[in-house]
């Protein structure tokens, strides 16, 4: 019989930064080590941020200048400053703030007076400097304990906060700042904020047409079907095209904050998009086809908002405040009118957008009788005993339904061949962390049509895998990892599978779900230290730290790696190098450089990217 031991002296009061420390991830989401979009130490910098948003918006402070290396962030705004009385309270006291009772910050996204103080329990240095009025006030902070603060002091500067921290090592493990992350988050600040300039380690970024701006700069390489409509209400604006390529894609926002997972309000878009198109022409069009290549950006401005996490990327209110209409009515509303409008008064445009719809139904329907043979194959394949090694959060799935949180820890390893996908089996966390595995090279599909995808069955079974055949909607797995060999064979299937998804999901891979898997190359070791090595670099640092001559081994492939030396890989310190989609990159031309015909530009590239390794290995670098 199990001993009651359960007293007084197990109940633990914890103060505010104890217990950030201890549950980061209630505040934050995700740690991580700054490889992902979505890592903990963005998150920082937003909570930062935010609050430099607010003050603009209250009409103070039309600048904000931001530094940034590769472990420390240093914001200044030009608001009004932290009242000097309150400046140690506003970053060190949970549930302290200024917009518990101001009417003007009930449309703002950060309520609950946590923002800062996060910032700086999870910093292993933060400092706070507050310019009011010809005065100023400063702090000085190691996760989360004062250490130092100044007397009031006379100041030349303009008003405004700033702000330096540094994330602290022990919780943000081998960390470091990616610039062309935090780039596309001003850049979703100013396209929300126009006229606001951000200026961002020398940089300035500024917009003037919000979400026009913002379509524009996201679909610039992109082959349009007509000019972005741009409509713009009280508490809502919108940007809306149709393109060429599979997919959907979309932008969302809430009270300023970036809705990566969606909600209610992009729900409501998208049907009253389908449902405004559909009685415009009086045709009985199927959703999916007025939605099919679709571009299209939505904010809309929520009183009080609920979130479904504290990271705030996706919104749950049903209503657009209290005593106010539904999210779906606001929404639905606005767009039938103003959408409804616009194609009344631009009929060249309606003109284009019903040429696209019927274009998608007409190869729905070609490809019908072939996409419900191969899911019929699908099922045949018995996907989850054969090629998927699923994780535990899917067993029951279907009918048990698997939570946000839940979907949001979960990978889906791609790799190739039997061992490989064994030692991956064997080492992961079968909780979050599935495996697929390939069958040979996959096919190269750049040129062809979606009808490929249900004709090729390693395609095929991918593609229902992931639950991604009708959109990335119902996607299973958060994070999508190529787990390919360090060679010239692992880097073919490697590309070969990029090509796959940006072909035909491109949506996938600019959501930031994709990932290249980084494995070691070397293990270098005595009897009494170990050392796993990315790069011939790392390899010879490690060789000087043994006394004497160590041994080393060349990985050549991930089946070589043993299952108990795999788990750290793929355990908290696993490295993945996104696969990142910059607002320059034109897909049709990257794909047709890399895997379309042999061009010579395209050798004279692999030449110069040759190296020849003392084992005989040969690497392509820069791919």
């Amino acid at each position: 019989m199990l001993e009651n031991n359960y007293s007084e002296d197990n109940i633990i009061s914890l103060d505010w930064r104890e217990h950030i420390r201890l549950r980061p991830g209630m505040y934050i989401g995700k740690l991580g080590d700054g490889s992902t979009p979505d890592d903990g130490i963005y998150i920082l910098i937003k909570e930062v941020i935010d609050n430099t948003i607010d003050e603009f918006v209250m009409g103070f402070g039309k600048q904000v200048l931001i530094k940034m290396d590769d472990h420390s962030m240093e914001i200044r705004d030009f608001g009004r400053g932290i009242p000097l009385g309150k400046v140690i309270e506003c970053v060190s006291q949970i549930n302290t703030g200024g917009k518990y009772d101001s009417k003007a910050f009930k449309k703002s996204v950060g309520l609950n007076g946590v923002g800062t103080k996060a910032v700086n329990a999870l910093s292993s240095k933060f400092m706070v400097t507050s310019y009011r009025d010809g005065k100023q006030k400063k702090a000085a902070f190691n996760q989360g304990m004062l250490l130092d603060e100044s007397a009031l002091l006379d100041a030349t500067e303009l008003n405004g906060t700033w702000v330096y921290f540094e994330p602290d090592a022990d919780i943000f493990r081998n960390f470091r700042f990616r610039k062309e992350f935090i780039e596309n988050q001003l850049w979703n600040y100013a396209y929300l904020n126009a006229g606001l300039k951000l200026i961002f380690n020398g940089t300035t970024i500024v917009s003037k047409n919000g979400l026009l701006d913002l379509l524009e700069r996201k679909t610039k390489n992109d082959e349009l079907r007509y000019p972005i409509i741009h409509l713009k209400g009280e508490d809502i604006e919108l940007a809306i095209t149709h393109g060429n390529q599979y997919g959907e894609l979309y932008y969302s926002f809430v009270n300023g904050q970036n809705t990566t997972q969606g909600g209610t309000h992009l729900l409501a878009f998208k049907d009253a998009i389908a449902k405004t198109v559909a009685e415009f022409f009086k045709k009985n069009y199927d959703r999916r086809d007025v939605l099919s290549s679709i571009m299209a950006a939505v904010s809309i401005r929520v009183e009080e908002p609920v979130f479904e996490s504290q990271t705030k990327t996706k919104l749950g209110s049903s209503h657009m405040g209290p005593d106010a209409p539904s999210v779906r009515t606001f929404i639905g509303n606005f767009v039938k009118e103003q959408l409804d409008n616009y194609l009344h008064k631009n009929p060249e445009i309606a003109k284009l957008i019903e040429k696209r719809v019927l274009q998608s139904e007409r190869e729905r329907t070609e490809i019908a009788d072939i996409k419900k043979l191969a899911n019929q194959r699908a099922k045949k394949a018995n996907l989850h005993n054969k090629k998927l090694r699923d994780c535990r959060i899917h067993f029951n799935d279907p009918p048990k339904k698997v939570s946000d949180e839940d979907r949001h820890k979960s990978t889906l390893f791609i790799t190739e061949g039997d061992s490989a996908s064994g030692s991956i089996t064997k080492a992961r966390n079968v909780q979050f962390q599935a495996v697929f595995s390939l069958r040979g090279k996959p096919l190269n599909c750049f040129g062809m049509t979606k009808k490929v995808v249900y004709e090729n069955e390693e395609f095929n079974l991918l593609q229902h895998a992931l639950n991604i055949e009708d959109g990335i909607e119902e996607l299973r797995y958060n994070q999508i990892v190529v787990a390919t060999d360090a060679d010239v064979d692992g880097m073919h299937i490697r590309l070969l599978l990029l090509t796959f998804f940006l072909q035909f999901f491109p949506d996938l891979v600019r959501s930031g779900h994709v990932y290249i898997l980084d494995t070691p190359l070397f293990r270098v070791r005595d009897k009494n230290q170990k050392f796993y090595c990315y790069s011939e670099k790392e390899k010879q640092e490690a060789i000087t730290k043994l006394k004497g001559k160590p041994e080393i081994t060349r990985f050549k492939g991930l089946g070589e790696i043993s299952p108990g030396e795999f788990s750290s890989f793929i355990g908290s310190d696993i490295r993945l190098d996104p696969v990142f989609l910059n607002d320059e990159t034109d897909i049709d031309e990257i794909l047709a450089y890399y895997m379309g015909k042999n061009t010579p530009l395209r050798q004279e590239f692999i030449i110069g990217n040759l190296r020849y390794e003392k084992n005989d290995i040969l690497e392509i670098a820069g791919i």
